[in-house]
């Protein structure tokens, strides 16, 4: 196992295939391990990178996740990239995960190559976001998959993840603290927005948000899936994998 000191506190981070660097970063109360079943349809194009983020999956734990969660673990990002001393990364986002890759390319364009956000909400949380999420995180708790999932991802001290996870999200939506940490316009990389019409997490008009979204960087470009459910990148498995690869080797 492959660990990065961030902080004083360690990263778990691992590698499978070969091809262009590609970075697949997980949502919140999830971990990479999320990943795991689809390395297959990538790991004969790209040399997949897969990390948890602190708090989470194999890494150290932490005390509060910070209401700008999504763009103070870009900055964990990066530091991968440096210490794994690559000239250029492709990055996957998936949810939370989305927010994750773009700050990370408008941090720092020179490490990026093409990034793709799946299945989130945009520039703004919508209006119902924190109630949504507090009610979708209760019902989680009593549910059996759901709770299977997070032990899943994150080990036995999953609700403690949870918990925390979901005070940084509501106080986030209260506080309005803004999910990119600099205006979208200022995007230098090509981005690709996708995501599936069926999604229930997302906001109603998330192909209204992709496509103002797709308008404002300097090269959007948009994918939506009929079907499916959240995200797109795991309901729609292997027809994902192959508008990835398009979209990054074209």
């Amino acid at each position: 196992m492959s660990y990065l000191t961030f902080h004083s506190k360690k990263i778990f981070y691992k590698e499978a295939g070969h091809g262009k660097p590609l970075v697949m970063l997980h949502g919140d109360t999830a971990s990479s391990v999320m990943f795991e079943f689809l390395l297959p349809l990538y790991q004969e194009n790209f040399r997949v990178i897969l990390l948890d983020f602190l708090g989470n999956g194999q890494s150290d734990r932490v005390s509060h996740f910070p209401a700008d969660l999504w763009s103070s673990q870009a900055e964990q990002v990066i530091a991968l990239i440096e210490h794994m001393h690559i000239e250029k990364v492709n990055i996957l986002g998936t949810s939370g995960g989305a927010w994750i890759a773009a700050n990370t390319a408008l941090k720092r364009p020179d490490l990026t190559e093409k990034v793709i956000a799946d299945s989130f909400d945009g520039r703004t949380l919508h209006e119902t976001f924190a109630e949504d999420l507090l009610k979708e995180r209760r019902a989680a708790m009593q549910d059996p998959s759901a709770r299977q999932f997070y032990q899943w991802c994150q080990g036995e001290d999953w609700e403690s993840i949870v918990e925390l996870n979901t005070q940084a999200l509501v106080k986030c939506a209260a506080d309005r603290v803004p999910l990119f940490c600099m205006p979208l316009e200022k995007l230098q990389v090509p981005i690709l927005f996708m995501g599936s019409r069926e999604d229930s997490m997302c906001r109603r008009n998330i192909e209204e948000e992709y496509l103002e979204m797709s308008r404002l960087v300097q090269d959007g470009s948009i994918h939506m899936f009929q079907t499916g459910g959240h995200p797109s990148i795991l309901t729609n498995a292997e027809l994902s994998a192959r508008v990835i690869t398009e979209f990054i080797y074209g």
